[in-house]
């Protein structure tokens, strides 16, 4: 398995775009995912990225996605939705990636005013509907499991009903170990999932609230949520995410820290990277 990091974890430290690339690469990671949106990246920070990974040698394994009108009830604002997650994939094929990692929305107004079930359908459409033009580009969609209380895919069973509903094989699940703590989410579940994950984040939390912490910060048992994905064959990246460090000037340690721990976490667990670690 690979091990990734998102790099979003720079954002708001001093280390810029190509910088934090070849940081990524120096400590150690395997791969690196994208947290970029292609309406804001111009061309010359998009080449900015693809010619920095190439020039490292780390290659792109996912572009982060964050649609939270995909379900909206306004047609327009869907359709505009669905139209910019279509320039995402663009932007996932430019960079030779594999996935597009999906946040979706969340049911709005306390489900009191619009109808869950229409909300839950005209996510499923567009969801289908993008899985479909991912297929035509060789790439997969990864759906995040939130853990809030509103989110449209917050367990196990909604991300199981949600995939049988879209029914399309390029539309998958990313499994977010935090996310998964904080819904109280015990590992055996992850084999329901078997062959349907496409991606894997991995963060610590306090078990309260999301965290985004480097493994050891906070309060989750790792070993048993890695040796069930191991369980499913899953043999894809695992990414560290951290986001929002409290100390920006210390980042580097913070990354450092968060690779070393996982790291570790990884050979405990039985997994193979696929070079010795840095």
């Amino acid at each position: 398995m690979n091990l990734g990091l998102i790099n979003s974890a720079w954002l708001g430290s001093p280390i810029g775009t190509a910088e934090g690339i070849r940081k990524t690469k120096e400590i150690g990671f395997d791969t690196i995912d994208i947290f970029a949106d292609p309406l804001e990246a111009d061309v010359k920070e998009r080449k900015l990225i693809r010619d920095t990974c190439r020039e490292v040698g780390l290659p792109v394994v996912s572009v982060c996605c964050v649609a939270l009108g995909l379900a909206d009830f306004n047609r327009s604002v869907r359709q505009f939705h669905a139209e910019r997650v279509r320039r995402y994939l663009d932007f996932v094929y430019e960079l030779e990636g594999r996935n597009l990692l999906l946040v979706l929305g969340e049911y709005i107004w306390q489900q009191e005013v619009i109808q869950p079930q229409d909300q839950w359908r005209w996510a499923v459409e567009e969801v289908r509907a993008l899985g479909e033009y991912a297929a035509s580009l060789g790439l997969e969609v990864a759906l995040e499991l939130e853990p809030f209380r509103l989110s449209i895919i917050n367990s196990v069973d909604r991300m199981k009903a949600f995939l049988e509903e879209v029914a399309y094989p390029s539309v998958k699940a990313n499994l977010d170990i935090s996310h998964l703590a904080l819904v109280h989410t015990p590992a055996e579940r992850i084999g329901e999932l078997e062959g349907r994950i496409a991606h894997v984040h991995f963060s610590d939390c306090d078990g309260v609230k999301h965290g985004d912490l480097p493994p050891g910060r906070g309060v989750v048992d790792f070993l048993p949520y890695l040796r069930a994905i191991q369980q499913t064959g899953f043999d894809g990246t695992l990414s560290i995410e951290l986001e929002y460090s409290p100390e920006p000037d210390k980042i580097l340690e913070w990354v450092t820290e968060a690779y070393r721990e996982t790291d570790r976490l990884m050979r405990e667990a039985g997994f193979q990277r696929p070079r010795a670690s840095a």
